[in-house]
């Protein structure tokens, strides 16, 4: 894999070893974590100061079992190692799941593909595959999403994203991104509210597609 560029922030990483994420970010989050040895290290030193201020505070009053249950998860290895499918892209997370099978594609279009992994309260997450050279429509965001590539590449108006690069979108990002030459782009992607599409047919379809 091509080095990353492109990574989660501190904050949602931090958020992330506080278990104050979403499950539908946590699983983007995770994911990249198993690609990211720079995201694996900052997960690490939050977690050893989360370790530290429970070892510290006088005030805690919980009981020594759940301390030291507690001081078990944060002591855990930082991030387990990949699992991989057929196609050695998919991280654990997803390969998760996907309950150990394949991905059950729902065709959006002019090749665009997606097979939803996850929708609840806190969100969706879903796989997306986009063929060499097509765009998705050009859309902004009613919350946040974050775009993990697994395969191949996609550019829009902020740059370049390559396998193991994360975009974090938000109502500031008005984007159309296109999937590079060679390889079908193949990405994770979890939203906390619907996508907001410019064009028409985008936005009549959005229902049917659940994006």
């Amino acid at each position: 894999m091509p080095a990353i560029t492109h990574h989660i922030p501190d904050a949602m990483i931090a958020a992330y070893a506080a278990g104050n994420l979403s499950h539908a970010f946590s699983m983007v989050v995770a994911s990249h974590l198993s690609f990211c040895r720079e995201c694996q290290a900052a997960l690490g030193a939050h977690q050893s100061a989360g370790g530290a201020l429970l070892e510290q505070s006088e005030r805690a009053s919980i009981s020594g079992d759940l301390k030291a249950n507690v001081m078990a998860l944060l002591d855990a290895p930082v991030t387990p190692e990949p699992v991989y499918d057929a196609t050695g892209i998919y991280p654990g997370p997803v390969m998760q799941a996907l309950k150990g099978g394949a991905p059950r594609w729902k065709t959006l279009g002019m090749g665009v593909r997606q097979s939803i992994l996850f929708e609840g309260d806190g969100g969706s997450a879903r796989l997306l595959y986009i063929p060499a050279g097509q765009a998705v429509p050009d859309h902004t965001h009613n919350g946040l999403e974050l775009t993990l590539v697994l395969q191949g590449s996609f550019s829009d108006e902020t740059g370049r994203f390559a396998a193991g690069d994360v975009e974090i979108g938000d109502e500031d990002l008005e984007h159309t991104p296109v999937a590079d030459a060679g390889d079908p782009c193949i990405c994770l992607a979890a939203t906390d509210a619907p996508l907001r599409f410019n064009a028409f047919m985008p936005r009549l379809l959005q229902p049917l597609f659940r994006i």
